[in-house]
């Protein structure tokens, strides 16, 4: 399904894997992937990867042609969404820039790791930046 359709000026990258964007009622989490911590990370390395994979993020799309996004649904217990019990009150999902997901780019670079969530919960976020 297609998106709406928005200029670099609709979006402020927060981090490598959530954003806000114009006319959303909260940040969103990108879905898909998982990128480093940059706010409170288990060790420097985390940090640095984390600092580089939002800077990669903030250049998809400042020199985007196009950029899509896409809402979908939180992995979260049912009416919970929209809260602090889901996401931490994040809306979620996909960021499309140049025809492809940003988080597609981004694994492709390590600088994010595939996240898959099932309908109403998510996995523990793997740690794999300080080993």
């Amino acid at each position: 399904p297609q998106g709406r359709m928005l200029r670099a000026s609709d979006v402020r990258v927060i981090d490598g894997d959530t954003v806000d964007i114009s006319g959303q009622a909260a940040n969103v989490r990108l879905v898909g992937f998982n990128t480093p911590e940059t706010w409170r990370p288990s060790c420097s390395k985390e940090l640095e990867v984390g600092r580089r994979a939002t800077a990669r993020l903030t250049d998809l799309v400042r020199k985007a042609q196009s950029i899509e996004f896409r809402h979908v649904a939180c992995s979260c217990r049912k009416g919970t969404e929209g809260t602090d019990q889901c996401n931490f009150g994040r809306q979620c999902g996909s960021l499309i820039v140049n025809g492809i997901d940003v988080g597609r780019t981004l694994i492709q670079e390590s600088l994010a790791v595939p996240y898959r969530c099932s309908a109403t919960s998510c996995p523990r976020r793997p740690q794999v930046w300080c080993q």
